[in-house]
């Protein structure tokens, strides 16, 4: 028996639970997200369910790391069977086309990916993107295991896990509910300099600093900045980041987890100092239940949130976050509204 704690009809965001209790809830032919350790997964049955790897999430005892969990989502407010495909190169670009014309989408895209490089630098000219709900998260792997593993998705249907492609789950909702999407974002742009790049992409060498050429490598480094904090651009008021990944010094290149755009001005992020206290403080009102969230692997990772809780948020710990488009050191939640 699932215990009421346990209820997939409550609007919840999910549970950090074991593998039998996972499959109990799949052969009862519930509708999940299932976020775990690839071994984890290949444990479970066929079902309605859509799932990516990952072993890091924040339960309701605080941060885990682990490999023998599942984090599982329940899909219980819609109205009919949501449907469950996969996406490739040739087609992700309809991803919000094929939604629901009143719900949401709920994607899964592997890390480290061609899918996952596209998304990020393409999907604010998707069609529809802004107006149908998209939410959802990159797949990841443990670190110890980088170099070693791929990140997957899978279509719990078929129990199909694949590395190249996207996996969604379109999600009608009733007539009456409608999904709203909400992006906590602790970093704000500092009072430092204004950064710009004149190409797009996942990497990048050349800048302007204040409107001066200059070297970004070099720039970091002479500096020595906290390559912890992302740079942040200010989008009319919401503040979106993209992370550093890597300082390249004999590339003069740096890395990021997410795509800079030229015409965009940067900055290098503000400190934090308490960055669960800050969470605590930005939490929506308990009256607003949430059904999907999900936060970052470099929060989990700088601010050292093993054990330490994020209010009452539970989900995994990405190597990404989607709310409509890809960002980084974010949280993200969905609730569904009347």
């Amino acid at each position: 028996m699932i215990s009421t704690a346990l209820n997939p009809t409550r609007p919840t965001a999910g549970w950090l639970m074991s593998v039998a209790a996972a499959s109990e809830l799949i052969k009862n032919r519930n509708f999940l997200s299932v976020a775990g350790d690839e071994a984890a997964l290949r444990q479970l049955p066929a079902g309605n369910w859509i799932g990516g790897t990952i072993p890091y999430f924040m339960g309701a005892k605080g941060g885990e790391t682990t490999r023998d969990k599942l984090f599982v989502t329940p899909i219980n407010i819609r109205a009919g069977d949501p449907r469950i495909r996969f996406y490739d190169l040739t087609d992700l670009h309809r991803v919000c086309a094929d939604g629901p014309a009143n719900g949401y989408s709920l994607i899964i895209i592997p890390a480290f990916s061609a899918v996952h490089s596209l998304f990020a630098s393409d999907a604010p000219g998707y069609e529809d993107m802004f107006v149908k709900p998209l939410v959802g998260w990159i797949a990841g792997i443990h670190l110890d295991d980088m170099g070693k593993g791929a990140p997957a998705v899978v279509n719990g249907q078929t129990l199909e896990f694949d590395h190249d492609r996207a996996v969604v789950m379109h999600v009608e909702l009733p007539p009456d509910r409608y999904a709203h999407i909400d992006i906590v974002n602790l970093f704000r742009q500092g009072d430092g300099d204004s950064i710009r790049f004149p190409e797009k992409g996942f990497s990048a060498d050349q800048c302007t600093i204040n409107g001066q050429p200059a070297n970004f490598t070099d720039y970091l480094l002479a500096r020595q900045v906290d390559t912890r904090l992302p740079l942040v651009a200010d989008y009319s008021g919401a503040m979106v980041n993209v992370s550093i990944k890597a300082v390249d010094a004999e590339r003069h290149a740096v890395d990021f987890y997410a795509p800079v755009f030229p015409g965009i001005e940067y900055r290098i992020a503000a400190s934090t100092p308490d960055y669960v206290d800050a969470f605590r403080k930005a939490m929506p009102d308990s009256d607003r239940p949430v059904v999907f969230s999900c936060n970052c692997i470099l929060n989990y990772l700088y601010s050292e949130l093993e054990g330490k809780q994020t209010g009452t948020m539970v989900g995994p710990m990405t190597f990404g976050e989607i709310a409509y488009q890809l960002v980084n050191q974010t949280m993200v939640y969905m609730t569904i509204e009347s």
